[in-house]
């Protein structure tokens, strides 16, 4: 009787012992809500991170394509018109500018870019800024760049006075006169705001043709860096005039790849004056409208 009732016993017994040792190991898991049809797991659930505002693209390993070096005339005189936002010319050749600078940070770091490369930009600078850094503008002028007047307060030319217009451009002209010992030798109109008249005005005192441009990444809305250089490589041809801004970190940011992969499709970089003494008689220069509120260069923050 007594082995018949321990025969029955153990398989309870044993039973038990499973429910016993299941219900142990879940005490060992800590903070499990009870199990719910409607829970979710604290994995799951979103996680923010802040933006990382230090990226850089990283730089290229090896060499890098280079500039061929090139000895071409900056004289401009001969070749005529008063406002360009492209010029006709024989070969492959671009000018690439950058608009708003000098800046104490980019500007160093864009020019690092150009000198692995051999490539010589043309810089709009404004004079308030030169003021500020003029260091900046004297390497600038030391590595073989070029520097055009953007203004001294950078504000909308074609709202101003012929007086108020003088005034501004002789500050910025002298700005760079301090800095560098030189003198622009075009014009970039801030916001591409500069009536025809003006334009006639600003040729017969100061010399300046107005350079426009005929390729706009519209970096100034900081679209990111692989969209800027998208765009440049999708629109430049033959005689071109790329418009940037060294003012905008992400702007710089993408200028590896984009110098890269222009010097890859077999453009040379020249400055705006190089470019304009190029000027072949196959074509007429495009002249560019002269909207008064245009977006394409903004105002450089405070």
């Amino acid at each position: 009787m007594r082995n018949a009732l321990l025969r029955h016993m153990k398989p309870l017994c044993s039973a038990l012992g499973l429910i016993f040792l299941g219900a142990t190991l879940g005490s060992c898991r800590p903070d499990m809500p009870p199990s719910s049809s409607s829970s979710v797991p604290a994995s799951a659930a979103p996680v923010k991170t802040a933006r990382n505002t230090a990226y850089r693209t990283p730089q290229v390993r090896g060499p890098v394509p280079r500039n061929p070096d090139m000895s071409f005339s900056a004289d401009f005189s001969g070749k005529g018109g008063l406002s360009f936002s492209r010029v006709p010319v024989s070969g492959k050749y671009i000018a690439m500018t950058f608009d708003d600078g000098p800046h104490p940070s980019n500007t160093p770091r864009l020019l690092d870019i150009l000198r692995a490369r051999n490539i010589k930009a043309t810089f709009y600078v404004i004079g308030r800024n030169v003021d500020l850094y003029p260091q900046i503008v004297r390497r600038c002028v030391a590595e073989g760049h070029e520097i055009g007047n953007h203004s001294y307060t950078h504000r909308l030319l074609s709202k101003l006075s012929d007086s108020e217009i003088r005034e501004d451009l002789a500050r910025c002209r002298d700005a760079v006169g301090r800095a560098a010992g030189i003198q622009p030798r075009t014009l970039r109109p801030p916001y591409g705001g500069l009536l025809q008249r003006q334009r006639e005005m600003v040729h017969a005192e100061f010399g300046y043709p107005t350079i426009m441009w005929n390729v706009d990444p519209l970096d100034w809305k900081r679209p990111g860096p692989s969209v800027v250089c998208s765009r440049i490589l999708s629109h430049t041809t033959a005689g071109s005039i790329v418009l940037s801004h060294d003012l905008h970190a992400p702007t710089v940011d993408a200028m590896p790849s984009t110098l890269d992969g222009l010097l890859q499709r077999g453009f040379q970089f020249v400055t705006v004056s190089q470019l304009l003494a190029m000027k072949t008689d196959a074509g007429t220069a495009q002249a560019a409208p002269a909207p008064a509120t245009s977006q394409a260069a903004p105002a450089p923050a405070p």
